[in-house]
């Protein structure tokens, strides 16, 4: 059983866990990308054997994109992306056509009724009418429907949306059990071109010693209860969708960016949480309540960055009258203070953490690419993200005892397999990062010892391969309606608490805190909803579990068709870059300056048959002996792009940028 992955037309491979085997000429049969399949392996001449699909366990692909014609009776769809190079038929009795006006030529959102088999077409059916080419971004509009995003609210819960109204003071006056914490000294810090605030955080010096640190979140379950129409359709999108070129919000604009949104200067509803935290940066004690808070600036990371690194003067910082530029500056050097404590805390019980780049395509007014931001972290985004990891876990901690009375999803990552940390071993051997006697402690997946191979490979050219492979082996965290406590983090408990305007997760986590805390009123519940919150909530995490992923696919893809676009301007030119993948057909190279990924094809390494060694992940030349390995570094020539499918070609480059390349590598 494996994996199907089809890279373009009559390209294809299998992942399975006896390894990732070419599929034969012709052995995809009714298979198409992302599917789980059962394949039989065979051997058509010399070298590995290839695979022949033999039937299909679950279907990855639901809805798709793609040009609707006529074919006397029938409607035709065929697919914008050209992997899916079957037939799909519209049958003469669906009405679909007619009651969205579609035209031939129209570009449509299918929906997959029947698959192709192997001498049938597949029926599909019409979702909406997208539009015409001609005014379409095409291949964004094929990532968003190709993940079954949602792009529209329902009627109903846009006619909900409007007739909410700000009703602080009246909260306020009908809830003497939340309080009222608008003189308390809080920011959000987010980035500069963020429309929606849901966090916001304080930190106040405690008599002996310590610090009392506060989390503030928009207090979205007040306006979302259970059953309503604005709750029904979160449910069905469980998350927002971050794209290169737009936002698909779980929650209507009216909340989202209005009414939850902590905006400084304006009166707003919360859910606080204030923890305890003594000088060596433990959590003494801590406690939530309902609040009315106000913010007193908004602040962006870039911002927060230069008053720490004392670049910019904290005097020129956007803020309320009622606060003082130095209260300000005081506020950002003890929050990072108590991340950097934080962050020893969690090392020294067993947290990982992976590092990440964050590279995001910069669009014109008219989608256009125009650059590259590379987002890593710094003193800024760590104080917001520990102060954010303190909250979640202090609720985790609060609500775990009480799971079964008081139903949410809790964020669960369990240890990995040792069979998916043996697969990484040999190829961390290969990059010189394993020391004597750790090959048994990673297996066993001892955190300690995951932690000091990314220290050794920090700063070097193994740190993303090294990082990526670890990552690899990871179980992917899900929702579940238990706390089974967190591997990576190393927290015993562990849920999402702090983004509840873009995941529904946090919403069933605000209403659990209520319940707990004696809110329950607040949060929409009586006993019969408790009840059907109950016996909802598994079948809630399971998808909750699903569309995230969608979401996160969606937005890796928008990316990668945006910076083929970008790189398409630089077809010809040469750049430097990393190994970060090895596959029996080429190289994964990573560009150093914007973090743009495409492939080296072997034809393009030289005139010789390579040997791939899957456990190692490398290319060995039989006749010169030449090795292309993991954090290798390489200067290749832009040689083609295809946005379509956000792939870029590579070619290796000559001449003076090789050099350089070497140059850096011996550096």
């Amino acid at each position: 059983m494996g994996t199907l992955h089809v890279a373009r037309p009559g390209s294809a491979t299998v992942e399975t866990a006896e390894g990732t085997f070419l599929v034969a000429r012709g052995g995809l049969r009714e298979g198409m990308d992302g599917d789980e399949a059962t394949v039989t392996l065979v051997r058509r001449g010399p070298g590995e054997p290839q695979a022949v699909v033999q039937g299909v366990l679950r279907r990855a692909c639901e809805r798709f994109v793609g040009t609707f014609e006529w074919a006397g009776p029938l409607g035709a769809v065929v697919a914008l992306d050209e992997r899916i190079r079957r037939d799909f038929f519209v049958l003469p009795d669906d009405k679909a056509p007619e009651r969205l006006h579609v035209s031939e030529g129209d570009i449509v959102e299918a929906r997959i009724l029947t698959y192709p088999a192997r001498r049938e077409a597949g029926v599909v059916t019409l979702e909406r009418r997208i539009g015409r080419p001609e005014g379409l971004d095409l291949p964004i509009e094929r990532v968003i429907a190709s993940n079954g995003l949602a792009t529209h609210f329902g009627q109903a819960a846009l006619e909900q949306a409007e007739q909410i109204h700000d009703d602080v003071a009246e909260t306020i006056a009908a809830e003497p059990k939340r309080h009222d914490l608008r003189e308390l000294l809080c920011v959000t810090i987010d980035p500069a071109t963020a429309r929606d605030f849901d966090d916001a955080v304080s930190c106040e010096r405690r008599e002996g010693g310590g610090w009392r640190l506060g989390v503030h979140i928009a207090d979205v379950s007040h306006y979302v209860r259970p059953g309503s129409p604005i709750d029904l359709d979160a449910r069905v999108r469980t998350c927002s969708a971050y794209l290169v070129d737009r936002v698909l919000p779980m929650l209507p604009e009216r909340l989202c960016d209005d009414l939850c949104s902590l905006v400084a200067g304006r009166d707003r509803l919360a859910m606080s949480v204030f923890a305890d935290i003594d000088e060596g940066g433990e959590v003494v004690g801590h406690a939530a309540w309902c609040s009315t808070i106000r913010s007193k600036a908004r602040l962006s990371y870039d911002q927060v960055d230069a008053v720490l690194e004392g670049a910019f003067p904290a005097a020129e910082l956007p803020h309320e009258p009622e606060a003082s530029a130095q209260d300000l500056e005081e506020l950002l050097r003890m929050l990072d203070e108590v991340a950097r404590l934080r962050r020893r805390v969690r090392r020294e019980r067993g947290a990982v953490d992976f590092e990440t780049v964050e590279a995001k395509v910069e669009l014109d007014g008219e989608g256009v690419p125009t650059g590259v931001s590379v987002r890593e972290r710094t003193r800024a985004t760590s104080l917001v993200e520990e102060a954010m990891l303190v909250a979640n876990e202090v609720v985790a901690q609060m609500l775990a005892p009480h799971a079964e009375e008081v139903p949410c999803a809790f964020r669960v990552h369990e240890r990995p397999a040792p069979d998916s940390m043996g697969q990484a071993l040999p190829a961390l051997r290969e990059l010189d990062l394993l020391e004597p006697g750790e090959y048994e402690r990673l297996r066993a997946a001892d955190p300690f010892a995951l932690q000091d191979v990314l220290e050794r490979a920090s700063g070097t050219s193994a740190e993303v391969p090294a990082n990526s492979l670890l990552l690899r082996a990871q179980k992917r965290a899900v929702y579940l309606p238990r706390n089974d406590g967190h591997y990576a983090l190393g927290a015993s408990a562990y849920c999402h608490f702090t983004s509840p305007i873009r995941r529904y997760p946090d919403v069933t986590v605000h209403r659990a805190l209520k319940v707990r805390i004696g809110m329950a009123a607040d949060a929409g519940f009586d006993v019969r909803a408790r009840r059907a919150e109950l016996a909802a909530i598994p079948q809630l995490c399971h998808t909750c579990s699903e569309r995230e992923r969608a979401a996160d696919a969606a937005a890796r893809e928008s990316q990668r068709v945006k910076m083929a676009q970008l790189m398409e301007q630089h077809v010809g030119e040469s750049f430097s870059g990393v190994v970060v993948g090895v596959e029996r057909f080429g190289l994964f190279v990573r560009l150093d300056e914007t973090c743009a990924e495409g492939l080296l094809p072997i034809r393009a390494l030289g005139d010789e048959w390579f040997a791939y060694d899957e456990g190692t992940m490398c290319l060995t030349g039989e006749s010169t002996g030449h090795r292309w390995h993991l954090g290798r570094r390489v200067a290749v020539t832009v040689a083609g792009c295809k946005p379509e499918k956000g792939q870029i070609d590579f070619t290796l480059a000559r001449g003076a940028c090789l050099q350089a390349a070497a140059r850096k590598d011996v550096q």
